[in-house]
């Protein structure tokens, strides 16, 4: 047994999970992403929600992520792209002016691809409120 297996009791080791995108289905890691999600979502996106051209969708994920009717497979690549965002070590790190968001919506883009069909109505209609709202419209 590897050091990493003993590390983690209650999750099964996949050699295939240290490369795939699937990682984040992991629910050790799913758990540490929602926490982070949870601690550092609203500082930064209150923040730079006026900066961001993808706002709208960002928030919009988080209320699918919160939703109890959303897949977890699902809500697990979701919570790791809201932990990209949220986290400051970024491949393209957000205070470089004009470029410093554009791996984040890179990565809302990639999401949306592949699980924006669970985003509702009415996620997109809370986030939209509140973006009115963060930005005094």
């Amino acid at each position: 047994m590897s050091a990493r297996e003993k590390a983690s009791p209650d999750v099964s080791f996949d050699a295939e999970a240290e490369i795939s995108p699937s990682r984040a289905l992991v629910p050790s890691v799913m758990r540490l992403n929602e926490r982070r999600v949870d601690e550092g979502f609203w500082p930064k996106f209150r923040r730079v929600a006026a900066k961001i051209p993808f706002a709208k969708e960002a928030l919009s994920v988080w209320y699918c992520a919160k939703d109890d009717d959303t897949p977890l497979a699902a809500k697990g690549m979701m919570f790791a792209a809201l932990a990209y965002f949220v986290l400051p070590v970024d491949a393209i790190p957000d205070f470089i002016a004009g470029l410093g968001y554009t791996d984040d919506a890179a990565v809302f883009t990639a999401l949306m691809a592949i699980v924006g069909r669970n985003l509702k109505p009415k996620h997109k209609l809370a986030a939209k409120r509140d973006i009115e709202r963060l930005r005094g419209e």
